[in-house]
């Protein structure tokens, strides 16, 4: 029976492939189908959780509201006499504002029934990734905007019929009649919800809960910005940032495994900034691709793959080797950055480009030896010792402090308790705390990343965050209201109310995928899982900390890892793995940890 099972399953799988392969039906042209392009994008519409406000509650401009909050399936009909009135006059044009309940991205789809004037009724829609947003105009002091994507627009809504509108990131959207002397019919209004439809294939459980959901909330915030490329947020900047890849990377490998959106986004980058180019202008990025194809490699150990980007990464690093001057200090030219937070402080900055070129020609020498290039290898190497005489100073910032710690320029354990300590969670960021999170593990302290973890991304949580943030500042979460409620007198929008640099006010995006450090780093140190040798072997090194227990999956291109860790009564931690066959455990020795 099992073998019948196994079959039929084999079966389907190969159907739906087969099915995959058609772009486009057989009455198009050859030439049609293949200059088609088919996205990997599904789209589901779900159902308003909750009515935030309306502008009446009379039942005299807005009726039968709560009709909105019941499934359907956006089909109009001419005999449904009870539904969702809009009634404007002169003096009152109705509007209401609805929560999804979670971050989507995607768009709206309005249902309009039957009224005595086929004539389209004008509404004016306003999405937003906090309650606020919904409630802004575009501009002002508060800084909301249209770009990259549109959130605040009006549309027409046909007589009986439907419309979907807009493309955005958003958990909330703001519906209002534009004209006088409309009364509106509404079936239905659901979010278009488009998203990569892949399973879960990492995953991580302790024994503390907000560790727990701080993971899924990371791995979910990567997950919306796996569109066609991978973005880094899905209101503003929906564009391959390579810096910012590098932690979402790392966590599609840890929730997603070998995902083609990887490889074709660090291909587009390529393609989009021919050398002498740095990507996105910005010298660090290019640095970033090569780390992170070193990282792919190790992972999947795609050999083809890697030497088909082995002209570009050889004329790439020959040209980062131009930008180190006779006292071995790195004088890259370009956009000189980091993250916001350093951008003004160039010794900052200075620390951290030299700690990045180290690390860029060690991954350098390795994939060169990967490439059977041994003269690269030895090329590189010595280039990277060339960089470590130059120890760069003044640098008081956490994130070049942990660049630093990574690339063996300074003491890991000093600049942890030195730098990385100092003021608890203030002066973190959303992107480098992930290499921040990198140092203390460096520095033996995941207890204290943990907690770090806990307070920090914790924080967003607390605020109502179902993703994770392009910015948060600690101190701002002081007197703030959350993002699923309307800031009353006295109280601070933690929203509109906050942000620099470019993330001023309701510009600030609210799902970033370079946030979602901590669930990478959760599966790599708590779980203690690294893949190595190309992804042949696997090393075990767990990090309980105060926890009592972890378990988990990550996944590997022979199938799932499986680990379940746990402290004995004495403190001392057992593990139970699980690998798939094929691959070899590195497994570290331990005691209490």
């Amino acid at each position: 029976m099992q073998n019948l099972l196994s079959l039929l399953l084999t079966l389907l799988l190969c159907t739906c492939v087969r099915a995959q392969e058609t772009t486009l039906p057989p009455v198009f042209t050859q030439a049609e189908i293949e200059n088609a392009y088919r996205s990997p994008m599904v789209k589901t519409y779900l159902t308003p959780t909750r009515i935030v406000w309306q502008s009446d509650d009379t039942g005299e401009f807005i009726k039968n509201s709560e009709l909105l909050l019941e499934k359907s399936n956006g089909q109009v009909a001419v005999n449904d006499p009870k539904k969702l009135r809009l009634i404007s006059t002169a003096d009152h044009r109705p509007g209401i504002l609805l929560d999804f309940g979670r971050e989507l991205h995607g768009g709206l789809k309005i249902s309009s029934g039957i009224k005595p004037s086929k004539e389209p009724v004008k509404l004016r829609v306003r999405f937003g990734e906090s309650a606020m947003e919904c409630m802004s105009e575009v501009g002002g002091d508060k800084n909301a905007t249209n770009e990259h994507s549109l959130r605040d627009f009006v549309i027409e809504v046909p007589w009986l019929g439907s419309v979907e509108v807009g493309e955005t990131g958003f958990r909330f959207v703001r519906i209002d009649v534009v004209d006088a002397g409309v009364n509106m019919p509404l079936y239905a209004v659901q979010a278009a919800f488009v998203y990569r439809d892949v399973p879960y294939l990492g995953s991580f459980e302790c024994s503390d809960e907000r560790l727990n959901e701080i993971w899924n909330v990371g791995a979910y915030t990567v997950h919306l910005n796996m569109q066609d490329y991978l973005w880094d947020g899905i209101k503003r900047d929906r564009l391959v940032w390579v810096g910012d890849l590098h932690p979402e990377i790392m966590t599609v490998a840890s929730v997603f495994g070998n995902n083609d959106v990887v490889p074709r986004s660090l291909d587009l980058a390529r393609d989009q900034h021919p050398l002498p180019q740095w990507m996105n202008t910005i010298s660090s990025y290019s640095m970033w691709w090569l780390i992170i194809h070193k990282q792919w490699y190790d992972n999947y150990g795609d050999l083809e793959y890697l030497q088909e980007q082995e002209t570009y990464m050889v004329d790439l690093l020959t040209q980062l080797e131009t930008f180190i001057d006779e006292n071995d200090s790195e004088i890259l030219n370009g956009g000189r950055f980091l993250d916001w937070p350093t951008s003004p402080d160039p010794k900052a900055t200075h620390a951290g480009l030299q700690a990045m070129m180290i690390l860029t020609f060690e991954a350098g020498s390795d994939m060169m030896g990967t490439l059977g290039r041994p003269e690269l290898v030895t090329k590189y190497t010595d280039v990277a010792a060339r960089l470590r005489k130059h120890t760069p100073e003044g640098n008081t910032t956490k994130q070049a402090g942990a660049m630093m710690a990574l690339a063996g320029l300074a003491d890991a354990a000093t600049i942890n308790r030195d730098i990385l300590k100092k003021d608890g969670v203030q002066n973190m960021s959303t992107f480098y705390g992930y290499y921040m999170l990198e140092a203390m593990a460096d520095a033996g302290d995941h207890a204290g990343a943990m907690d770090v973890i806990k307070e920090y991304w914790g924080g967003m949580l607390d605020l109502g965050a179902t993703t994770f943030w392009e910015d948060f500042d600690i101190n701002d979460s002081r007197n703030a209201t959350p993002i699923t409620e309307l800031t009353p007198e006295g109280k601070a929008d933690i929203h509109g109310d906050f942000g620099e640099f470019c993330y001023v006010g309701y510009r600030h995006s609210f799902c970033h995928g370079w946030a979602s450090g901590p669930t990478a780093w959760m599966s790599q140190h708590v779980l203690g899982i690294s893949l190595v040798e190309g992804g042949d072997a696997v090393r075990i090194e767990p990090h309980l900390g105060e926890l009592d227990y972890a378990k988990g999956t990550y996944p590997s291109k022979h199938g799932i890892i499986s680990v379940t860790h746990f402290k004995t009564a004495s403190g001392e931690v057992k593990s139970l793995i699980d690998v798939p066959h094929g691959m070899k455990i590195i497994e570290v020795e331990r005691s209490r940890k």
